[in-house]
């Protein structure tokens, strides 16, 4: 197992910018790097990083898992209807989930404006800072609760951070975290528990 990792700080001009294939290729990157280090596939565990993965460009070196993808194919093997989708502005306004979601058969239920905010404000100027606060806790918790309200049978964690703010066991609905999910799902492929990914970029699902 091999890790790679190019700091935000490189690529936070072009999300501000909205130029996800300036990101894009700066992933391509990490992926070229893996895939000579001796890889057979790779596995990115953020999930706003897929806004840009899934823009248009060469094939990436290395076929990859696709967190959303491995999120919706949980949720349909649990039976989900309509799943609430909690995690970055890019990820909650992006299109990465509704389309996976809907691939499997399930709605995609996104916060209220507000709410999505107040989510992305949280996450950026608080949990990637490693401050985690039990008001803020209660805000989420109140998010998940006005999604269960409108229907949702369970709620996609998909933002790395959240399940430290908001573990499974504290949320009012089932929980898909997406970082265990795809850890999961990793593992499972690297032990020939689950076929070899072949998705090199673009939508997984389309």
């Amino acid at each position: 197992m091999t890790l790679d990792c190019i700091a935000l700080a490189r690529s936070l001009p072009a999300w501000e910018a909205g130029d996800t294939s300036s990101v894009r290729d700066t992933l391509a990157v990490s992926v070229r790097r893996l895939a000579a280090a001796g890889a057979d596939f790779f596995a990115c565990p953020d999930n706003t990083a897929h806004v840009a993965l899934e823009q248009p460009g060469t094939d990436f070196d290395l076929p990859g898992l696709h967190i959303a993808e491995v999120v919706a194919r949980q949720g349909a093997l649990d039976g989900r209807q309509r799943v609430g989708v909690i995690g970055t502005k890019h990820t909650m306004d992006g299109p990465v989930y509704p389309r996976a979601l809907a691939a499997r058969g399930i709605a995609a239920e996104l916060p209220g404006k507000a709410d999505r905010e107040m989510l992305n404000q949280i996450i950026v100027d608080e949990l990637v800072n490693g401050v985690f606060t039990e008001r803020s806790r209660r805000k989420c918790v109140r998010v998940i609760e006005r999604l269960a309200a409108r229907g949702c049978d369970a709620v996609a964690l998909v933002c790395t951070e959240i399940p430290l703010l908001v573990p499974p066991a504290s949320s009012p609905l089932p929980a898909l975290d997406s970082t265990r999910l795809l850890a999961r799902a990793a593992f499972e492929v690297a032990v020939g528990q689950r076929a070899t990914p072949q998705w090199r970029g673009g939508p997984a699902a389309k």
